[in-house]
């Protein structure tokens, strides 16, 4: 089934850059308003008495804060599709006016909101042992409140959350390839766009490989781990460009001044780092994994970027 969503949206994708909007926007658009519902309704019929807000004593110790570490890579997976908004950022009219507008009050402030909501809904019906023992939240709280029948609607909310996920991440990794291609670091062909539809086809149907592959070898929760490890670094990466193209171009036009600057960026870097070194030293395997991957494409990049712009 996994696989038959990825060859299903890489084909809406490959024939308009339309299709895989409407997608994007009609999913996004539902996964919003049941998650609101849920949460609400969850609120109002929910026993308030047994869940985590009615108190609670433990600490933080360090065992918990390293298990903190870890839970805060499920989270950023919930919270990431705001970086692949940039990708597209080269089809869409005015993107200086379009973009900010969609990472900030889009993206960031709506998940963030919809998602805090939805997890004080968590615990306001489920005890804090129950939410830590739970492979399945959202259908325990569901189920708690509503019976086997919110556990069904759960479900089906999941299913269509991963699909709008999916359909986001066949929009904008495609980009990526596209772009390596045309600076002469890929395949040429892959950055072609086809004459009638206008998008870059080979990218589509590279991704949409890759992705079939992926899904048939891989967990969901071996995928989305991978997925943080493996972008986070870039993250760093380019907060960290902020402190050194402020020291080696001083004189550069900034349209946009860092917020904060240089406290918010440097408590973005020490916790990003923290994140990543917990992970590698509580799942040295799967993390080394990762930054494995990464680390292979250095000679590759360092032989192939020769003859690059």
């Amino acid at each position: 089934m996994a696989a038959g969503a990825v060859l299903v949206l890489a084909a809406a994708n490959y024939r308009s850059v339309l299709w895989g909007a409407a997608i994007q926007n009609a999913s996004t658009a539902a996964k919003l308003a049941a998650l609101a519902a849920l949460a609400v309704l969850a609120f109002l019929f929910g026993d308030a008495s047994a869940g985590a807000l009615a108190g609670t004593r433990t600490g933080l110790t360090p065992e918990r804060w390293g298990g903190f570490g870890l839970a805060l890579i499920a989270v950023l997976w919930s919270y990431d599709g705001w970086g692949e908004l940039l990708y597209a950022a080269g089809e869409v009219k005015d993107p200086g006016r379009s973009m900010p507008r969609a990472l900030i009050g889009g993206s960031l402030a709506v998940v963030a909101a919809v998602y805090l909501l939805v997890n004080a809904a968590y615990f306001w019906v489920l005890p804090v042992d129950e939410v830590a023992a739970s492979e399945l939240v959202a259908a325990d709280a569901a189920t708690r409140v509503f019976g086997q029948a919110g556990a069904s609607a759960v479900a089906a909310l999941v299913m269509l959350s991963t699909f709008g996920a999916l359909n986001g991440a066949l929009m904008g990794g495609p980009r990526v390839f596209y772009a390596l291609a045309e600076d002469g670091l890929f395949f040429r062909k892959v950055g072609e766009v086809h004459p009638r539809f206008e998008t870059p086809h080979v990218a589509i149907a590279l991704a949409g490989v890759l992705g079939v592959a992926y899904v048939s070898v891989r967990t969901f929760e071996q995928l989305a781990e991978a997925f943080i490890l493996g972008l986070w670094p870039f993250y760093i990466l380019a907060v960290w460009a902020v402190f050194r193209l402020r020291r080696t171009r001083p004189g550069h036009p900034r349209p946009y001044r860092t917020w904060g600057y240089p406290w918010v960026p440097l408590v973005f870097l020490l916790a990003s780092v923290a994140m990543l070194l917990n992970a590698l030293i509580r799942q040295p395997l799967s993390t080394a994994y990762s930054f494995g991957i990464i680390l292979a494409g250095v000679p590759v990049y360092l032989v192939w970027g020769r003859g690059g712009e």
